[in-house]
């Protein structure tokens, strides 16, 4: 019988400085939640609000797949690569912290907020090449399917980390079903609903609500409100 773990939205670490409001799924700076470190080798899932011009100066990382998924605005990054881009919704950006990198994220634009996902994954390799790389993905084609943006193979769809994770987006009208099959067996999925309500498994889940669930092969999802929006990040639970 499958496990499952439910994070409700309002249960999560609540970080608010003014010009930056995140929410941190697992414990992350100040909010240390014991029972909370991380869900296999999803490390971080920061859901966060940066006012507009405002953002983080210059910071190093190392031994960590740190994904960036923009849902609204535009975020500029620039690091010790030598590497400037702004990313917006549709895009997904990949750093490999490896054996280090400095980097900053600020928002772009002046008048408006920027909101995104920043996602932290356990590398299964340590101190590689530091390594920098953006798409921008056809929001069409997740419309009532789940399209990949994540994987462990360069030459396979969406962006590729050092981890054999596979992450999917979908977006779907009311009523419609989806399934997904695990990838690699004794992998589990962490699903997080970016809008509306959506059941997996039998469990209902709402708008922010994150539900990780191993110990099986198939998720069963159904969107129960128009434009049900679900991110399904599939990890190793070791």
């Amino acid at each position: 019988m499958a496990k499952t773990v439910l994070h409700k939205a309002d249960s999560r670490g609540d970080a608010n400085h003014g010009w930056l409001h995140s929410r941190h799924t697992f414990s992350f700076a100040n909010y240390y939640n014991p029972q909370r470190m991380n869900f296999g080798v999803l490390r971080v899932l920061n859901d966060d609000f940066v006012a507009g011009g405002m953002g983080f100066g210059s910071h190093p990382h190392d031994n960590m797949e740190i994904v960036s998924i923009p849902l609204e605005g535009a975020l500029e990054h620039k690091d010790s690569m030598g590497n400037v881009a702004v990313i917006g919704h549709g895009d997904v950006q990949v750093m490999s912290a490896g054996t280090g990198i400095t980097h900053s994220e600020y928002n772009k634009n002046k008048d408006k907020p920027v909101k995104f996902l920043q996602i932290w994954l356990f590398p299964n390799k340590r101190n590689v090449d530091p390594r920098y790389d953006q798409i921008a993905l056809d929001l069409n084609e997740r419309h009532n399917r789940l399209q990949q943006i994540l994987s462990p193979n360069p030459h396979d769809a969406g962006v590729w980390i050092h981890q054999d994770a596979w992450f999917h987006l979908g977006k779907f009208d009311k009523g419609f079903k989806a399934e997904y099959i695990i990838k690699k067996s004794g992998n589990g999925v962490y699903a997080f609903v970016l809008n509306g309500y959506a059941t997996i498994n039998g469990i209902a889940l709402s708008n922010r609500d994150g539900l990780g669930i191993w110990e099986t092969d198939l998720l069963a999802l159904e969107a129960n409100s128009p434009d049900a929006e679900v991110l399904l990040m599939e990890v190793p639970m070791q």
